[in-house]
C-alpha cells in the first residue's frame, strides 16, 4: 500500500517474527484459545457444557472470519462482541456458551499479557545472542591494549576486550531485569466487571472455591503459573509500565554501545560492518558513515521516550478501570517491542561484523603513553639516585612542554626525548623506551575479562545454549 501511512517499524526495522506476535491473526486466535480454555474450565467445574460444543470451538479456532466480525462491529460498535458473534456463526452449536460469564477484558487483557510474555521471550533470545557474540569479542581482544578515556580525554590504558565488557555488563543487567519480569508476570484470569468475580460466583451457585479454581485452571491451560490475585476489571496497568521499562533498559544499553562505536569509528580504531556496494554518502563517495549505530541510537531514543506512555496510563486509571488506556496501549506497547526488536537485530549485526584496526589503536596509545608512564619513569629515576620531589616537578614541567609541542606546533609527543636530555633523571632514551610496553599499564584488565566471562557470562550461556545461534538480517 503506497497510498497511506505505514509504520517504518514494520516496513524497515522489526523482524517478521516480532511483527507476527503483534498481528491481528495472533490476537484473535489467542482470543479463541481463551474462550476454549474458559469453556473447558467451566465444563470441568460442572457447568452444562458438552464435549461436542468444545470440539466445535476447537475445529474453528484458527479460522478467523474477519469479514463477518468487521460487518458486525459496524453495527454494534464493540470489537469483542463482534468476534463472539463471528465465532458463533462458525460454531452454531456452541454459540450460546462462548464468553460465558466473562467481560471483554477476559480476552483483551489476558491476550495482552500472553502476547507481551511471548514478545519478551523473543527479546530474551535475541539479547542472549548479542551477549554471546559480545562475550566472544571480549575474549578475542582481552589482551589488546588501547587508550582509555575519561571525559573523552586520554586516561590510563585498558584493553579492547575490557572496554567491551562494559557493554556486555549492561546487557547482563538488562537480562536480569527481563528474567525477573518474565518470572513474575501473570494472567488476569476471569475477574469480572469490577474484579469481584460476581458473575462467576453466580454461575457456580455461590461456590467460591470453584471461582478461585477457575482462575488457576485457565492459567494452566494457557501456560501460566497463575493469575494476579486481585484486580479491577483490568490487570494493573503498572504491568505495562514494568514491561516498557525493561525495554527502555535495553535501549539505554544499546544507545551507550552505539555512541561508543560511533566515537571509535571516528578515531578509526573500530568500525561497524560496511558492505561491498554500500554507499556512505550521496555527496562524499569516500565516507563510511556508522549508519547502523546511528539507527540504533535513533530507535533507542524512541523507546526511552516511550516509557512515559504506560507510566501516564497507569497513574491516571480511575478506580476499577477507565477506557483512556486502550488507544495508548495499542500504540505504545507493540511499538516499544518492535523498536527493541530492531535495535537488537542491529546490535547482533554490528557485533558480528565489528572490524578492529590494531595499528591505529597502537598509534593512538603510543602517542599518549609517555604521559601515562611518568610515574614509572620517576620511580626508575629515584632508584638511579634522584630526589622524588625534584623529579616530580621536572616531569610536570617537561610534560607541559611536550603538551605544547603537540597542541600548538602539531609535533609528535617528545616527552621521552626531553626526559632523556635532562641529567637529573640519569636515564637514557633507550632505557626510557624500554618502559613503553603498553602491557605494563593495563592493570588487571585481561584477568578481569577472563574472570567475568568464566564466572558470570559463560555459565549463563551454557544454561541457555538452546537459544543461541541466531543471525540478524537488517534493511540498510
Amino acid at each position: 500500500m503506497t497510498d497511506r501511512y505505514q509504520s517504518p517499524l514494520s516496513e524497515r526495522y522489526a523482524s517478521r517474527e516480532m511483527q507476527y506476535i503483534f498481528s491481528q491473526d495472533k490476537k484473535f486466535k489467542t482470543w479463541r484459545k481463551l474462550w476454549i480454555a474458559l469453556a473447558e474450565t467451566e465444563r470441568e467445574l460442572g457447568l452444562p457444557i458438552t464435549e461436542e460444543q468444545i470440539g466445535e470451538l476447537k475445529a474453528h479456532q484458527d479460522e478467523i472470519n474477519y469479514d463477518v466480525a468487521r460487518q458486525r462491529e459496524k453495527e454494534v460498535r464493540h470489537d469483542v462482541m463482534s468476534h463472539v458473534y463471528a465465532y458463533g456463526v462458525q460454531c452454531p452449536g456452541a454459540k450460546g456458551i462462548i464468553h460465558l460469564g466473562a467481560t471483554s477484558c477476559y480476552v483483551g487483557d489476558n491476550t495482552d499479557i500472553i502476547i507481551m510474555a511471548e514478545a519478551l521471550s523473543l527479546v530474551r533470545r535475541k539479547l542472549l545472542n548479542v551477549i554471546s557474540l559480545l562475550a566472544g569479542f571480549c575474549d578475542t581482544y582481552k589482551d589488546m591494549p588501547t587508550l582509555a578515556f575519561t571525559h573523552f580525554q586520554p586516561a590510563q590504558p585498558t584493553t579492547v576486550g575490557k572496554r567491551a565488557t562494559l557493554w556486555l555488563h549492561d546487557l547482563m543487567m538488562d537480562l536480569e531485569d527481563l528474567d525477573y519480569l518474565l518470572g513474575s508476570i501473570r494472567l488476569l484470569g476471569s475477574k469480572g466487571t469490577t474484579g469481584t468475580q460476581a458473575s462467576f460466583l453466580e454461575l457456580f451457585d455461590g461456590d467460591m472455591d470453584k471461582v478461585r479454581k477457575a482462575d488457576d485452571m485457565i492459567a494452566e491451560k494457557m501456560g501460566f503459573s497463575g493469575c494476579y490475585p486481585v484486580s479491577g476489571q483490568t490487570y494493573s496497568r503498572k504491568v505495562d509500565s514494568r514491561v516498557v521499562n525493561v525495554l527502555s533498559g535495553i535501549a539505554q544499553s544499546a544507545h551507550k554501545f552505539s555512541n561508543d562505536i560511533r566515537l571509535l569509528q571516528h578515531l578509526k580504531e573500530l568500525e561497524e560492518p560496511f558492505e561491498k556496494h554500500q554507499i556512505g554518502s550521496s555527496a562524499m563517495a569516500y565516507k563510511r558513515n556508522p549508519m547502523r549505530s546511528e539507527r540504533m541510537a535513533s530507535l533507542s531514543n524512541y523507546v526511552m521516550a516511550d516509557v512515559m506512555n504506560p507510566m501516564l496510563v497507569s497513574s491516571t486509571q480511575w478506580f476499577e478501570r477507565t477506557l483512556d488506556d486502550s488507544a495508548n496501549k495499542r500504540l505504545s506497547v507493540p511499538e516499544g517491542f518492535l523498536a527493541v526488536d530492531g535495535i537488537l537485530d542491529l546490535y547482533l549485526n554490528v557485533v558480528d561484523g565489528l572490524v578492529v584496526y590494531p595499528k591505529v589503536i597502537e598509534k593512538h596509545l603510543m602517542a599518549e603513553l609517555p604521559f601515562m608512564a611518568t610515574e614509572n619513569i620517576m620511580m626508575d629515576a629515584v632508584k638511579a639516585g634522584g630526589d622524588r620531589q625534584e623529579l616530580h616537578e621536572r616531569i610536570r614541567e617537561l610534560s607541559m612542554e611536550a603538551g605544547r609541542n603537540v597542541k600548538e606546533h602539531g609535533l609528535d609527543n617528545n616527552l621521552l626525548e626531553l626526559i632523556a636530555a635532562d641529567s637529573s633523571f640519569n636515564l637514557s632514551l633507550e632505557e626510557l623506551k624500554e618502559s613503553m610496553d603498553p602491557q605494563k599499564y593495563v592493570g588487571c584488565a585481561p584477568a578481569q575479562v577472563t574472570a567475568y566471562l568464566n564466572e558470570e557470562v559463560k555459565p549463563l550461556l551454557e544454561r541457555n545454549r538452546e537459544s543461541l545461534g541466531m543471525k540478524a538480517e537488517i534493511n540498510v
